[in-house]
């Protein structure tokens, strides 16, 4: 088979599924350029076909996708006119699947999208696959059927992270790291400032021996504080050496309809404080097991959740680590191929 992904941004986990999916047939790639907020460095890979949409008019893309000749389309949402278009001439002659990763809110705006859904998004697509429960939610609103819906669109590179995991897990039962650790984009809807202010009030408070590392760029000046320290964009093959230092994952989103990084540090063992806007939280997050969640926006809340992680026992921390490894194992890139061919073969 023939598979064409008309994408947005790119990302090494969305690779490793398509480097999966490679073993079922061809896989090309339409992308958007690389976000300057996160730029990875993608390695050279022969296996699949990747294109720059900026590369391309709308006709030479056109001519593009009619020389590939693909036997299913799968296309981000609905943002990209052009790729809604392409998408369009296919439907009802292949499977045409519709990602989206938007929550179930039930706002007005929403609302409009169900009724205009009817003649655009079910005249395009005809399936649709999500993360999980809240985003299904959303795609049967907009008038999908149940049996045209996949979960689980988003996967890690379970394996890559998986061996981070037995790689380090013997050093941490030794000796537990007491760090905080924060990997996303340096912006208000991160919450990347509630965190910075609770952790610097709770050291104020009831001092104690853990730092707070953090990951990443974006418009907020990082503060300045003497247990607080910044790394900048770190490149994925570059992070288990900061991973090894730090023991407990912190996403205290204002905004995240998943968050893959979820399960990329649930699948490196790492306990998890995650917010209440956190979608992924739905699937890698086991209260008390593996973590803590606390709302989102909430300086007290996010205090509380550290000062439990702070006065557990390195031995409940090494067992939280282990839950979360083992809970991560319930989405893999081969997953995401079952899922993919259950659509593609369905239609």
């Amino acid at each position: 088979m023939t598979f064409l992904f008309l994408y947005t941004e790119i990302a090494d986990y969305f690779l490793a599924c398509c480097n999966q999916l490679s073993v079922n047939g061809e896989v090309h790639i339409v992308r958007w350029p690389v976000n300057k907020e996160a730029p990875f460095q993608f390695q050279e890979n022969k296996t699949l076909k990747i294109y720059s949409k900026a590369d391309y008019s709308y006709t030479q893309l056109h001519e593009l996708v009619t020389s590939i000749n693909p036997d299913v389309i799968i296309c981000s949402g609905w943002i990209d006119k052009d790729y809604l278009k392409i998408t369009k001439t296919y439907f009802r002659k292949i499977p045409t699947i519709m990602s989206c990763d938007t929550h179930w809110r039930g706002d007005l705006k929403q609302r409009l999208a169900m009724i205009i859904s009817r003649f655009t998004l079910l005249k395009t697509f005809s399936h649709a696959w999500v993360p999980g429960k809240v985003q299904k939610q959303y795609v049967l609103n907009l008038g999908f059927k149940e049996k045209n819906i996949e979960t689980g669109f988003y996967s890690c590179d379970l394996m890559r992270f998986e061996e981070i995991y037995q790689n380090q897990k013997i050093q941490k039962q030794t000796h537990f790291p007491k760090r905080f650790l924060y990997v996303g984009r340096y912006y208000d809807f991160k919450g990347i400032k509630e965190l910075w202010q609770a952790f610097i009030e709770l050291q104020s408070e009831e001092p104690n021996e853990w730092e707070l590392w953090c990951l990443g760029i974006g418009d907020i000046e990082a503060v300045e504080h003497p247990k607080i320290k910044h790394f900048g964009f770190v490149q994925p093959k570059d992070l288990s050496a900061v991973t090894l230092q730090c023991g407990v994952f912190v996403l205290p989103s204002r905004f995240e309809p998943w968050g893959v990084v979820v399960h990329e540090f649930a699948a490196s063992g790492f306990p998890l404080l995650l917010s209440s806007e956190v979608g992924a939280k739905e699937q890698f997050l086991q209260l008390g097991k593996n973590g803590f969640e606390f709302e989102a926006q909430s300086v007290s809340g996010i205090k509380l959740a550290l000062k439990k992680i702070i006065n557990t026992s390195d031995s409940n921390l090494v067992e939280m680590s282990m839950q979360s490894n083992s809970i991560a194992k319930s989405i893999t890139p081969q997953i995401w191929v079952i899922s993919l061919m259950k659509m593609a073969k369905a239609f």
